[in-house]
């Protein structure tokens, strides 16, 4: 699974005209399912994402995680972070996950960041969406549970 994850002050989703989720400080995180995806890889991108160390602390250092400062999650299903570009000029898509089995984990993974964290919104799985970030620093990672750099 990959994420792109996002510090935000404010983060929304729109669909057909409707906002279906808004969080204030927190995480916006944009999540792809690969093929050979299991609930493990689900379970560590929860967990480093409710952990990871991106929120200053009262020295402007990256000290402290989600948890640490009671941040929300907005969760939004995006199969092109899955993308491969390296050749061409578009995008190839070919190691995403089927609808059914990235549906199934990304709602597993909405699933385990529920237990975690306070408040989660979601985006509608499959849907076009229009997301509002309002990215705080601007910070941004990329996670990804099965790349090692």
């Amino acid at each position: 699974m990959r994420a792109v994850v996002q510090r935000v002050k404010e983060a929304f989703v729109v669909v057909d005209g409707k906002e279906v989720g808004r969080i204030q400080k927190g995480l916006c995180l944009l999540v792809g399912v690969a093929q050979d995806d299991t609930e493990e890889d689900a379970d560590y991108l929860c967990e480093k994402v409710v952990n990871l160390r991106i929120f200053e602390d009262e020295n402007s250092k990256f000290n402290l995680s989600l948890l640490d400062v009671g941040g929300e999650v907005l969760v939004v299903s995006n199969f092109t972070v899955m993308g491969d570009a390296r050749k061409g000029r578009r995008p190839n898509f070919m190691f995403a996950a089927e609808k059914e089995k990235a549906e199934r984990l990304y709602n597993y993974f909405v699933e385990r960041l529920k237990e975690k964290v306070k408040k989660v919104e979601c985006g509608v799985f499959q849907a076009h969406m229009e997301v509002g970030i309002l990215n705080d620093g601007p910070v941004t990672v990329l996670l990804d549970s099965k790349k090692v750099f």
